[in-house]
């Protein structure tokens, strides 16, 4: 049965980023004629079709706009990309990504973020686009919550060993409601104390210390199966 590491990205495999709002404030005010007077205030582990569709409610829009607020969000991405904005890897994500890659089990994605917004903000980071299955990806720019995403895995992947990695504790909250393991790094707004209020069945510090770890317990859970 094979195995699948689904990815959340920003937290987890790139750093948070003030900058990164830019782009969704800028699609929003090319869409509606303005910015936003009011703003989601922990938009954390929320699905970017989340996060959007909260974005016009606050401010009075017609959810009719998404279409056309996502599209533009593409478009403002790849111009932000077009113009070398950079994002910061988080330690040791790269190599975590090889060596899952080096067991034969496959790196994917499950974010909030659309394929197009994932892609470049990978790039930006460093990332290779060959370091991911996107077939076996899951993404968020149309998707209300994380648990609508995860509730998409067993049914596309079929049987086998899918495991959530990520930052935020809705990232665990989503994977508790597919019953997906989940395991949590604290590279992201989160603490490890605030992650292990979660059911994580580890939390890491990062990437580097915590990889050995990550990996035994990945292999844990393959035997178990």
């Amino acid at each position: 049965m094979k195995t699948h590491i689904l990815w959340d990205i920003d937290g987890t495999l790139i750093h948070n980023s003030r900058d990164g709002a830019t782009v969704y404030l800028d699609a929003f005010s090319r869409v509606t004629g303005g910015p936003p007077r009011h703003r989601i205030a922990n938009p954390h582990g929320m699905t970017e079709g989340q996060l959007l569709t909260e974005l016009l409610e606050l401010n009075g829009h017609p959810l009719a706009m998404l279409d056309d607020l996502l599209a533009e969000l593409d478009v403002r991405t790849r111009a932000q990309h077009e113009n070398g904005y950079t994002r910061e890897a988080v330690a040791g994500g790269p190599q975590a990504l090889r060596e899952v890659a080096g067991r034969g089990w496959g790196n994917a994605l499950l974010t909030g973020n659309g394929p197009l917004h994932s892609r470049y903000k990978l790039l930006a980071a460093g990332y290779s686009i060959d370091d991911f299955n996107w077939q076996n990806s899951f993404f968020g720019d149309r998707s209300p919550n994380r648990p609508h995403l995860t509730s998409l895995v067993a049914p596309t992947l079929g049987e086998g060993t899918h495991v959530i990695i990520g930052d935020t504790p809705n990232d665990g909250l989503a994977a508790d409601s597919a019953s997906l393991p989940f395991i949590a790094v604290a590279t992201g707004a989160y603490s490890v104390d605030e992650l292990r209020s979660t059911n994580a069945l580890i939390v890491v510090d990062d990437l580097v210390s915590g990889l050995d770890e990550v990996l035994a317990t990945i292999t844990e859970l393959k035997e178990r199966r």
